[in-house]
């Protein structure tokens, strides 16, 4: 096989199911429907897996066809892009970029910065996703991620940390009346603790000790929640004691509607990095998304705190 055939179908397979039919991808290009279809099936065999349902009423994609359009998708607009850079004569940022980012902190921190990133540079087009799961940033086709914690050592990503977000155990005054304000970590063993969402593994908090190192101390769960905006919902409630960064709290902690408690160990942190696809090329609008990240880390802001 010539290295040329392997773009053969593609258009014809992004084009069908952008259209919903063979015919109408057809007619978009001036060609026979039957030629398309044939295409897309020799582009099948190539791949040696089906793209498509076909039946007489619709085609769908397989799990493996989303997979493969997204990713062809994604190549034919960074190929539109570099394109018109290379008309324009300068590298420029457009095109779509996908961002994930944790979703409350992502909404409260991040979102404002790439609004204002499209805002200018009008070329840009945003598809920003908010979870606090790990995605996999190439097999999801995300350009962009910001992560909060330790990061896996993975050689198919790059990484460059902005700054760390300091952590604190805090509840409700009611809750502290009810069950007593812990005074050492042991006692967290016996309090209602609402943590994030996690899949396995104990439950552990961030201690800091007095010589500035951070420790983990289990604790005993009552409730796992999904993000940080229901953590601290939770929290206010008087559900149970919360380490939550203090970025969410501060005007809590301010108004008294939440006490810090074990201020001894308090300041506990997790880095917060921006990672990307290692990659040869660094796409104009993901250049300029890194930079607009790294700018606001370094403002003057009580969100990213300088690493230890």
């Amino acid at each position: 096989m010539h290295n040329d055939d392997r773009f053969d179908g593609i258009n014809d397979f992004v084009m069908t199911v952008k259209l919903g039919s063979f015919a109408a991808a057809a007619a978009a290009q001036g060609v026979t429907a039957s030629g398309v279809g044939k295409s897309v099936s020799r582009l099948e065999a190539r791949l040696g897996t089906k793209l498509l349902h076909r039946t007489t009423r619709r085609l769908t994609l397989t799990p493996e066809g989303r997979t493969y359009y997204d990713m062809c998708v994604q190549m034919l607009e960074d190929l539109e892009a570099t394109e018109h850079g290379l008309i324009v004569g300068q590298q420029v940022p457009t095109g779509r970029l996908r961002v994930d980012v944790p979703a409350a902190f992502g909404r409260r921190h991040i979102l404002p910065t790439l609004l204002a990133l499209a805002e200018q540079h009008t070329g840009i087009e945003l598809a920003v996703t908010f979870t606090d799961r790990t995605v996999n940033l190439v097999e999801e086709g995300i350009d962009l991620a910001v992560r909060i914690g330790a990061l896996n050592n993975d050689a198919d990503l790059v990484a460059r940390q902005l700054g760390t977000q300091r952590l604190l155990i805090c509840a409700t005054p009611s809750y502290l009346a009810r069950h007593g304000t812990p005074q050492v970590r042991d006692d967290l063993a016996r309090h209602d603790c609402i943590v994030g969402w996690r899949r396995q593994g104990p439950a552990v908090w961030l201690l800091r000790e007095a010589d500035g190192s951070s420790t983990e101390q289990a604790i005993r769960v009552r409730h796992a929640l999904r993000d940080g905006e229901a953590m601290l919902a939770a929290t206010l409630a008087g559900a149970g004691l919360c380490q939550l960064p203090t970025w969410l709290i501060d005007a809590h902690l301010a108004s008294g509607q939440l006490v810090p408690v074990l201020q001894q160990h308090a300041g506990g942190e997790m880095p917060i990095h921006a990672v990307w696809p290692a990659t040869r090329y660094v796409k104009p609008r993901l250049r300029a998304a890194i930079d607009a990240l790294v700018a606001l880390a370094a403002a003057p802001n009580p969100v990213f705190h300088p690493a230890a």
